[in-house]
């Protein structure tokens, strides 16, 4: 910057050719070369004050600069006698101050001929009489902006007009010395800008690098030079490989040579974990983010790399895993929840009410998105039961046409209906001393309703084609991704049969309200499904768990479980990642059905819940849920959401990593 500003002054200086041309064009020369090559203000001032004073027999110059404060002059060069000096150095601009105080404040040049008839100079006659002074004349010097920066004064011992060629000698004067002063202030606004980014980089609570486009260290900040125990010297002599075998983990020093050596290949930012050694010999994790600064071609120039502390974040996450494993461990040896996993305190809630339910025989209703598990959960209650060792008969009341669905649940007699060519026992005989478990109960029939009210009143069923009741022992335990209550209300689901159903309601937490599972849940479908394709995976990438964690899975667990499946198949190496496109898909809009509503009620009901949404944050469940705030059962608010198809995922916020 200083050598632009240099350089723009000098070819703003006017051509004056008489004063030009009696000045020493070595001694000129010599002089802007110590202005451009960075000596000292005073030597270039002094240089600037004698080239002039060659100009004329007898002359005297001497450069003020104006004090910090604005409102003093100091001597930065001169060769007046040494009295004067001492009277007049750091004198106080002002309209009737000597040649030079007045010349600042007016911001032009003053010429006074005769010191001892000049009011400007009554408070300095007596000084300039004893140096022998007579006539002074000064010009303010001025930034590019403006700005006065000092003074240069011109001295004779006789009385003296000046004449054109001196008036320009005294501008041209001014203007180089002003070009000395700019610069020098601005290399010393830089250094002091560079120890100030100095010292605020080494007080960063991170270690800072600077490295060249092969990756070899330039400069390293003192957190980092502390951390490892070195010098800036000793962290850049060695070779990079050499350097790394030093500070690196050896468990990560490959991993981390081939990250590096590819992200300093690839031209944009990356980042790299890796244990580093520090001077006490220990190693902890750090995180470094590498970012590349490009030349006015675009090409890498440098790269800067931070390094950010994440021991603690590391031994968080081993815990975590290690909580993860006993947890596993104490469910497989309960053989009961082997199939569930996550330790959520969402997921916990559901796991402490099955424990409690489990030893009853009392119908059980599961709520839940799809994909959530319920089917898990029912197989647990019956796993944990008295009936553990009978027959666990599932049917997914949704699958079976409703022709069909009366023979499926009760049997039916021979010649019951075309095609029954023998007697079949139905799916409740079939759990008879066990558990049914009917998924998908809101799509029952209405007739079918009946039938199964029925069963839960009097413990009893009749085939089709049969009059004749049958006694079962059965206990029933049904699931639905549905708000019955709403089915209720539409006519499409009896209430009294709802009743019987949700004696003991158990809701299912979608993966959304169970964020906390989602690594552990990723663990156990890489192990399961790697074990079966023959693949071992060595790590999960990071942005993937990132991906999974920030993904809104409107499938659930059924979801991120047929994603990993995928990924485990078509991965090649041992770095377990899927590819981001995945998971941009929108979630599948529910059809509406036929409203009752006019389309006006419709749309102020859409609105109301879409508003509840953005308020909470796309949450549904909870305190500060849509539901609770629009005094709603959240399976209520669920089925709205799907017939007025609105997307509750966009009003989700994603969750920091």
């Amino acid at each position: 910057m200083a050598n632009a500003m240099a350089s723009t002054n000098l070819q703003a200086l006017p051509t004056f050719p008489s004063p030009a041309q009696t000045l020493p064009s070595e001694a000129l020369l010599d002089a802007l070369k110590m202005i451009l090559f960075g000596a000292p203000l005073n030597e270039v001032l002094t240089s600037v004050a004698r080239l002039i004073e060659t100009h004329s027999k007898g002359l005297l110059c001497s450069i003020f600069l104006l004090d910090e404060d604005g409102l003093h002059l100091r001597y930065g060069a001169t060769s007046l006698p040494e009295a004067f000096r001492a009277a007049t150095d750091g004198v106080c601009i002002g309209p009737d101050v000597g040649s030079c105080g007045t010349a600042a404040y007016l911001r032009q040049s003053v010429f006074v001929s005769d010191i001892l008839s000049d009011p400007k100079w009554a408070n300095f006659k007596d000084s300039a009489v004893a140096a022998g002074l007579r006539a002074a004349w000064s010009s303010p010097i001025l930034s590019h902006d403006g700005k006065v920066l000092g003074t240069f004064g011109m001295y004779y011992r006789e009385v003296r007009e000046p004449g054109p060629d001196e008036i320009q000698l005294i501008d041209y004067a001014s203007r180089i010395a002003g070009i000395a002063i700019e610069r020098k202030r601005a290399e010393e606004k830089l250094r002091q800008d560079q120890r100030e980014l100095r010292q605020l980089i080494d007080f960063l609570p991170q270690h800072v690098l600077v490295l060249d486009t092969e990756g070899f260290l330039l400069q390293a900040n003192q957190m980092m030079l502390d951390y490892n125990g070195h010098t800036l010297e000793e962290m850049q002599g060695p070779g990079t490989d050499e350097r790394h075998k030093r500070d690196v983990h050896p468990d990560d020093l490959e991993r981390a040579r081939n990250e590096r050596r590819l992200g300093l290949a690839s031209g944009v930012p990356f980042e790299i974990e890796k244990r580093m050694s520090g001077k006490d010999g220990r190693y902890r994790w750090f995180l470094f983010r590498y970012n590349p600064l490009f030349n006015e071609q675009g090409r890498v120039a440098r790269w800067f790399a931070t390094a950010t502390d994440i021991e603690d974040r590391k031994q968080t996450e081993q815990r975590v895993r290690n909580e993860n494993l006993v947890l596993r461990e104490q469910i497989d040896r309960d053989s009961m929840f082997e199939d569930i996993v996550g330790s959520s305190e969402a997921l916990r809630k559901v796991l402490r009410q099955v424990g409690k339910v489990a030893y009853s025989d009392s119908t059980v209703l599961i709520l839940g998105e799809t994909g959530t598990g319920k089917e898990l959960i029912a197989r647990a209650i019956h796993k944990r039961s008295n009936r553990g060792e009978r027959a666990f008969i599932g049917v997914n009341c949704a699958a079976i046409p409703a022709s069909l669905i009366a023979s499926e649940l009760f049997g039916h007699e021979k010649g019951a209906f075309t095609g029954a060519t023998q007697r079949r026992l139905g799916r409740f005989e079939s759990a008879n001393g066990g558990t049914i478990f009917l998924d998908e109960v809101g799509d029952l029939p209405p007739e079918i309703q009946i039938a199964l009210l029925r069963v839960l009143q009097e413990r009893e069923i009749e085939r089709v084609g049969s009059d004749r009741p049958i006694p079962v022992d059965v206990r029933v335990l049904a699931a639905t991704h549905c708000d019955l209550n709403t089915h209720v209300a539409e006519g499409k689901f009896r209430q009294d049969l709802l009743y019987r159903l949700n004696v003991v309601p158990i809701e299912m937490p979608s993966l959304r309200d169970r964020a906390p599972d989602i690594p552990l849940l990723v663990e156990y479908f890489i192990d399961r499904f790697g074990k079966k394709a023959g693949k071992k995976f060595r790590t999960i990438d990071r942005k993937t768990l990132k991906l999974f964690q920030v993904y809104g899975w409107p499938g659930n667990v059924r979801e991120l479980q047929n994603v990993i499946e995928r990924a485990v198949i078509l991965s090649d190496g041992d770095i377990f990642s899927v590819d981001e496109t995945w998971l941009k898909q929108e979630p599948p809009q529910v059809a509406a059905p036929k409203a009752a509503l006019n389309g006006a009620l419709l749309s102020q009901e859409k609105e109301m819940i879409e508003a509840a949404l953005a308020e909470s944050h796309g949450r549904i469940s909870g305190p500060t849920g849509a539901a609770a705030n629009l005094g709603l059962p959240k399976q209520t608010l669920d089925s709205k959401i799907k017939r007025l198809r609105i997307n509750k995922y966009r009003f989700k916020v994603p969750q920091a990593s």
